[in-house]
This record gives C-alpha cells, structure tokens and sequence, in this order.
C-alpha cells in the first residue's frame, strides 16, 4: 500500500507513524531520542529510526515509502531543509533533510514541530473545514501556526507564529531571546508554574497544581490564573488583530486545564476586542498525536499539492 514516513522527534522521544493517503495510521512506534549521548547521536538515531521505518513499510505494505516527513523543535529552515537551532538538542546548523534523503533514498520535508502539529490541527483536527486558523501551543514556551488555506504560514525566515515572543508588558521580567516582557514568561505553562511555586511555596508545584487550585477556589492560585489569562488575551488580541483568523485552537499542556483556562480566557478576550471579530476558540483535538500526524501531511504535500483525499493507493 503507499505511504509515507511521519516522524516527530521531540527533545526526550521520537514517535513515528507510516501514514496512507488519507491519512490512516498504518504502523506506529516510538524511540528515545538519545540525546544525552550529544548531539551526533541524536542525528545518527533519527536517520536509523526512519531506516527501520523505512525497512518495515517495504517488507510489511508491500512497497516502500514513498517519502518522508519530519518535524523538529528549535528554528528551523524549513526552505532549505535545515534544523538551525534546537538548544535541547544541542543542534546547529544540521542539514538533516538532506541527510534523510540520502539515507532512505526518498523526497524529504522538514517542519518545525508547533508549525507541523498547527497543521494537523487545522487540517483534521479541532480546525478542519477553517479557512483561516491561528494555533497556539502553550507548552515550556510559546508558539504558535497561522494557518491560510490548509496549509501553515512559515514566514520568509521561518519564524512565523512565534507569538510567545510578543512583548506584552514592556520593561518587564527578561525572556531568554533578548527582549523584556514576552508573552511566554507570563503565560507559558512554565511560568504558571514557577509563579504558582512562589505563591504557593511550594517547590516543584505545577501549572496543573495551580489548575486544580483554581476549581478549588484557592484565591492565591486565582490570582496567578488570572495575571496569566489576562497576559495570554492580550497576545492573543494583537495577534487576532494582524491575522483575523476564524479559529483559534488552543494546545499544549497548560489546554490541559480545560475550560479552566478556555472560559476565562473566551471571556477575557471578548472584552478587548472592539472592532475585531472574535474568532471560534476550541482546544486543541490531536493531542500529543498532532506533531506526527502533521509530519505525514508534509509528506503527502510533497507528493501532491491538490486533494490528497483524491490519492488512492
């Protein structure tokens, strides 16, 4: 049958998927990244997972794949197939769809991991049929996947969708790129958690300690929910008012917290728009399934830039 390699690899694991034309899961499975063994290991580990990948797809369907899709965190040049920076990966500058290529012999496409999983979201998960998405995925940081037509926005550098990198309140606590008062230090799921800790004084408590505070009525986890909501609705308002998307999906762990966080955060968005349009806001549906899911679909448009529900194997 034909398919496609789809690979997430991700800053502790790797999961992968040989995916069909219509996006039906045809095998999974899952490997440790490696990377405490640096990393030249961690690249090395990736190019023998697809290979084995590679090796079952033509013994178990019958044909090999017929090309492959990758999604990586970090900056990724996603034009010239290049895994710029990844600083959990200790990455610089790795060619690694060139890489790829020549290992299995098949076209690769290479994705930034939110861009890819934003993908997967608009295009089959919570925003399928939107012509217009914005996806924000508030894990460790911030980012996000603006989303035109079934495809996903990379910008002419690939840094399109870096919301958590807007300066919500300016001159305040320093965020790690070099700017004052970054979304992602207010709003990001580790940074309920480190205020929580504080508040709570507790060390090690969590975003998830803080939710469930929250529904408890905690009035100290209240007030860290609440400078984080109302941090989060502001990035959001500006971004709302560049892009106007139909949908919003929200992801990552701190979405977690269901409508803890998206009742709040609906309400406090219809009050700072005036003459935007609020958009849809759903959590996201894929899960952790998304970053692999959206590396097959990269495959697949590699192969075929119309309908791929018209692809029959």
């Amino acid at each position: 049958m034909r398919h496609v390699i789809a690979l997430d690899v991700g800053g502790t694991g790797m999961k992968a998927a040989l995916t069909g034309p219509r996006g039906e899961v045809l095998h999974r499975a899952r490997r440790a990244t490696g990377r405490a063994q640096g990393p030249d290991a961690v690249v090395a580990g990736i190019l023998d997972f697809a290979a084995e990948l590679h090796a079952y797809g033509t013994e178990q369907l019958a044909t090999p794949a017929s090309a492959a899709g990758v999604a990586v965190p970090g900056i990724v040049d996603e034009a010239e197939g290049v895994a710029v920076y990844a600083a959990n990966l200790g990455w610089r500058d790795v060619p690694l769809r060139g890489l790829l290529a020549e290992r299995l012999g098949v076209p690769v496409a290479l994705g930034h991991d939110v861009r890819t999983g934003g993908l997967a979201e608009g295009r089959v998960g919570a925003g399928l049929g939107a012509d217009r998405f914005l996806f924000v995925a508030l894990g460790t940081g911030i980012a996000g996947a603006i989303g035109v037509d079934g495809r996903v926005e990379a910008g002419a550098h690939g840094f399109a969708g870096e919301i958590g990198h807007i300066v919500v309140r300016p001159g305040g606590v320093p965020c790690p790129c070099g700017q004052r008062g970054c979304l992602e230090r207010f709003a990001s799921a580790a940074a309920v958690s480190e205020a929580w800790a504080a508040a709570a004084g507790t060390p090690g408590a969590d975003a998830a300690d803080c939710a469930r505070a929250v529904d408890s009525g905690d009035p100290r986890a209240l007030a860290v929910w609440q400078q984080a909501v109302d941090a989060l609705a502001d990035g959001l308002v500006t971004a709302l008012t560049l892009l106007d998307p139909r949908v919003l999906i929200i992801g990552g762990g701190l979405a977690e917290a269901g409508d803890t966080l998206l009742t709040p955060l609906r309400e406090a968005i219809r009050s700072r728009i005036t003459f935007q349009k609020q958009p849809t806001i759903v959590p996201a549906a894929l899960g952790e399934a998304a970053g692999c899911l959206g590396a097959g679909l990269l495959a697949w448009d590699l192969l075929d830039h119309t309908d791929r529900m018209e692809v029959t194997p």
